[in-house]
């Protein structure tokens, strides 16, 4: 029987992309199907962040992705995610100066239209987002970031990985996320990162 999984993401987020294309390597190995859900680290930094144009680039990108997904289905959201995240993170073009090329690019290539850009400059969306932010950070709490996973009554925040495992290995770490998000208590396993995301 098929577990669904939800998966939520903030594009400009390195690590919650590592995340989802060993998400995507878990769907082949294990009987899971993932629906994925747009989150903000604006929004969840907006109390200690300053609004500066970084955090209205982050905030526009997300803003651009619910509009989509409000338009044109949830189904949009994983291969616009893909354009985003092959631009942003595996090409190194980040989101800041070229964002407005970033999202044109991405939108065209997944066949979406350019008008969604106007999304990036309105709050019209902003309810939306964070109904959706809300619904996966609130399953963990605030004291974590993206990516946020549930599965089966189990949230957890992670995992945090690389480079992402394929194959029978992504299979593995699935299993064992499993297993200690599940057991009654468990909060936390952790140690110091010692490099930075690949993207292979």
């Amino acid at each position: 029987m098929t577990a669904p999984a939800d998966f939520w993401f903030d594009p400009a987020c390195p690590w919650a992309w590592m995340t989802s294309r060993w998400m995507l390597e878990v769907e082949q190995v294990r009987d899971v199907k993932t629906t994925w859900h747009v989150m903000s680290l604006a929004v969840l930094n907006e109390e200690r962040e300053e609004h500066d144009e970084n955090w209205q680039r982050k905030l526009g990108i997300v803003r651009v992705l619910i509009a989509a997904e409000q338009a044109h289905g949830n189904e949009v959201l994983l291969p616009l995610y893909t354009a985003l995240g092959e631009r942003i993170h595996v090409q190194g073009r980040g989101i800041r100066g070229s964002e407005g090329d970033v999202l044109a690019e991405a939108l065209d290539e997944v066949g979406l239209p350019a008008a969604l850009l106007e999304a990036a400059d309105t709050d019209r969306y902003d309810d939306a987002l964070r109904k959706s932010h809300h619904a996966g950070m609130d399953l963990v709490g605030m004291e974590v970031g993206t990516p946020v996973i549930s599965v089966e009554g189990v949230a957890f925040f992670g995992p945090v990985v690389t480079p992402a495992p394929k194959g029978e290995a992504a299979g593995k770490l699935w299993d064992g996320v499993r297993l200690v998000a599940g057991t009654e208590g468990f909060f936390e396993l952790k140690r110091t990162r010692d490099r930075g995301p690949v993207f292979d």
